[in-house]
């Protein structure tokens, strides 16, 4: 999307400062990042998880660089959960890159408007808040439990409110390009949590993948729901919709689906447990 591409050392302008008192939760931190360096962290984990554990397919500068880099990057806000007990200066164990409206306008557009036409979303944010994107959601094998997904949610929520979000939307992956052997999964997100109109992006022509591939009565939905990769149940438990139409990344390996949820629902639901509309200081 024409969006520059950002040396190490620097820290985007527009990038909010900080907070004053970091969550954390024993040795675990979770902040924004920064400086280069640890976009630099962040993007070295991206790259051990998608493409040495997830077969995604590396650019050379990437396999060089062993780094998940794209432009993107750039303009993004990078949330991390650190563990201030591995090494010297701490490890960056899990990170999710945070794309707010104000940002995307002014350098080029959203990541996901490459795979889905965004107009009822748009269309919505004046109303409602501006939208947030999430992307490059990921977490080293180690930590993949419930006090890092807490904290990452935790550092989300805070973010929420410091910047007047109304919606946070991203995508979600079904492992491999066959959209037939996640014809019940697609299926049943389609049947079981489509989002109204007003709310449902819908994946560009050129790029289309039918989700309705099986009648409803055909699929065992509990059973269904049980396969779903977790980020995808985590996302669809805090009140999550889906898109019209998966998207194939074959650099990712993956099937795509676009999911939309609306703060408002997820602070009903969730306030005390991420602190949505409550303090998000320290424990």
């Amino acid at each position: 999307m024409g969006l520059p591409v950002r040396t190490p050392s620097a820290r985007p302008a527009w990038a909010p400062a900080p907070p004053e008192t970091p969550i954390r939760v024993g040795q675990l931190e979770v902040r924004l990042a920064q400086s280069g360096v640890e976009v630099a962290a962040a993007q070295a984990l991206r790259y051990r998880i998608f493409y040495d554990e997830m077969g995604a397919q590396p650019t050379r500068a990437m396999l060089a660089s062993r780094r998940d880099i794209d432009a993107h990057d750039n303009v993004c806000d990078h949330l991390l959960v650190i563990d201030h007990d591995a090494g010297v200066r701490g490890q960056v164990v899990g990170t999710y890159r945070l794309l707010r409206q104000s940002v995307a306008q002014a350098h080029g557009g959203f990541y996901s408007a490459g795979e889905y036409d965004l107009t009822p979303l748009l269309a919505q944010a004046p109303a409602s808040g501006q939208l947030l994107e999430l992307g490059r959601s990921c977490v080293a094998p180690a930590y993949r439990n419930t006090t890092t997904i807490s904290l990452l949610w935790r550092g989300i929520a805070s973010y929420l409110q410091a910047h007047r979000i109304g919606h946070l939307f991203g995508c979600a992956s079904l492992h491999g390009t066959d959209p037939d052997a996640h014809a019940a999964e697609l299926s049943y997100l389609y049947h079981h949590h489509l989002a109204p109109p007003e709310l449902r992006a819908r994946t560009l022509p050129e790029h289309f993948v039918e989700m309705d591939r099986l009648p409803a009565e055909r699929i065992d939905a509990r059973a269904t729901a049980r396969t779903l990769p977790p980020l995808l149940k985590g996302y669809l438990r805090v009140g999550a919709m889906v898109g019209d139409g998966a998207f194939i990344d074959r650099q990712f390996n993956t099937v795509d689906v676009f999911v939309v949820m609306p703060v408002a629902q997820i602070t009903r639901r969730y306030a005390g447990r991420f602190d949505l509309g409550a303090d998000t200081t320290a424990a």
